[in-house]
Parts: structure tokens; C-alpha cells; sequence
């Protein structure tokens, strides 16, 4: 009985993996709103009826394709993140924002389906949020523990964060606990400057404008680092 069932759990999942191979390569051609279970059917030589029983709708192919989506983005950043002194807070910072960047320029279709346009009718369900933080859990503990070891020295160039910002800073501080609101107000500067740049570069806003995107990148990064009050890099940048 058991090894029956783990030949027919082990034939599922090599079928869910196999629709979602397809199902990713829809998206290169047709975009997330061309998604279509009947399509992925027919490549797969599969009655429509029978992919059903893996994924009731397109919405939930749809969470499949963007849970996976971000745990492999986050699992780019953790792997960055971990390959760095624990004490080296710009050397992590810049590490994983690489980290996004070359994951997103390897995966730009699955980019595009977790930061591009909405998808019409789709609402992304709470099962998703998990692996959504996932990166931003990094961010946030990189400032936490920079600031617990009083490595940050930010700049006064910006004025001081809202008395409105207070809530927002609360609720960002689950993932960057410690840290004042000034430093998230700069944090999501940050972040957003990153995800904003990566856009730009994938989606062509680039195109003709900036010839070394890469090495344009890194000196992006190493100024959002500085406007965070992260130290200056020890050793001159590894891109």
C-alpha cells in the first residue's frame, strides 16, 4: 500500500511539474491574461477534463506559477545573503540585489507575471504572501542587524519621515524589527529603487540609453546602500 502510494504521489507531482513547465512556457509566448488550461492540455496530449485534477482553474495554476516564482527569487537572495561575512552589511546588501537582478534577467517572464501588470481577474490569494516575503525578509534582516551593531551612519540628505509614515514603518518593522522610521522610510527607497531599476532594464525603458546595465546597476546599488547609511564597500565591487 505504501509503495503504491508513493508511485502515485510520485506520477503527480512529475505531472504538476510537467504543467508547469508548459504553463511557464505560455507565458514567454502569450503572456499571464494568454494563460489557458486547455492549451497546456492539448501540448500535453492530456483531455481538458483530466488537468482539472491538478488545477481546478487557471487562477490556480496561476498561484502555482507565482509561489514558485517568488521562492526562487528567494531563494537566489537567501543563497547571496548566506554567501557573505555576517559583519559585511553592504557587501550582503549589494549581493542580493545582484541576486534579483540576475534571476530576473534569467527568468524574465516569470518577473514580468510577479512585478509586471496585474493580470485581469486574478486576485492573488493569501497563500502566496509566504513566498512573497521571502526576499524582503533578507532586506529587512541585513538593516536589523546593521543597526543593532551600529553600522549605519545614514546621510543627511533626506528630510525626516512623516508623522503619517509612523503606521507604515510599524507594519514594515516585522521584517526589519529595531530599525527607526527614518531608516525604513529609506529602506523602501531602497527597495523599490531596485525592483524599479531591474523593471526598467528587463522591460527595454533602458534600450540605447544605458550600454553597461550591468555595471550602471551595481553603482545604483552601491548608492541606494549609501543613502541607507551602509558603510562604504572594503574591496572594490566583484561586477
Amino acid at each position: 500500500m505504501n509503495a503504491g502510494r508513493t508511485a502515485r504521489e510520485r506520477v503527480r507531482a512529475e505531472l504538476t511539474r510537467e504543467i508547469t513547465d508548459i504553463a511557464r512556457r505560455q507565458l514567454a509566448v502569450d503572456g499571464a491574461a494568454g494563460l489557458s488550461l486547455r492549451a497546456v492540455a492539448r501540448e500535453m496530449g492530456m483531455v481538458s477534463s483530466a488537468i482539472y485534477r491538478y488545477f481546478p482553474s487557471r487562477d490556480d495554476l496561476l498561484t502555482a506559477l507565482i509561489i514558485d516564482g517568488y521562492n526562487t527569487a528567494g531563494e537566489a537572495v537567501e543563497r547571496a545573503d548566506a554567501a557573505c561575512p555576517r559583519s559585511d552589511y553592504t557587501g550582503r546588501w549589494l549581493a542580493v540585489c545582484h541576486a534579483v537582478r540576475d534571476w530576473a534577467l534569467a527568468r524574465p517572464h516569470e518577473y514580468a507575471l510577479l512585478y509586471g501588470s496585474p493580470v485581469p481577474g486574478y486576485q492573488a490569494p493569501m497563500d502566496t504572501v509566504t513566498a512573497a516575503v521571502r526576499d524582503t525578509v533578507v532586506y529587512g534582516r541585513i538593516l536589523s542587524e546593521a543597526h543593532a551593531a551600529g553600522a549605519l551612519n545614514p546621510p543627511g540628505v533626506c528630510p525626516p519621515a512623516p508623522a503619517s509614515f509612523a503606521g507604515d514603518a510599524a507594519r514594515v518593522r516585522e521584517v526589519m524589527p529595531g530599525v527607526p522610521d527614518d531608516v525604513v522610510a529609506r529602506a523602501l527607497v531602497a527597495w523599490s529603487g531596485l525592483f524599479g531599476w531591474v523593471s526598467f532594464e528587463l522591460f527595454g525603458q533602458f534600450n540605447a540609453v544605458v550600454l553597461d546595465p550591468a555595471t550602471a546597476f551595481g553603482h545604483a546599488m552601491r548608492c541606494h546602500a549609501a543613502l541607507l547609511g551602509l558603510p562604504a564597500p572594503a574591496a572594490p565591487p566583484h561586477r
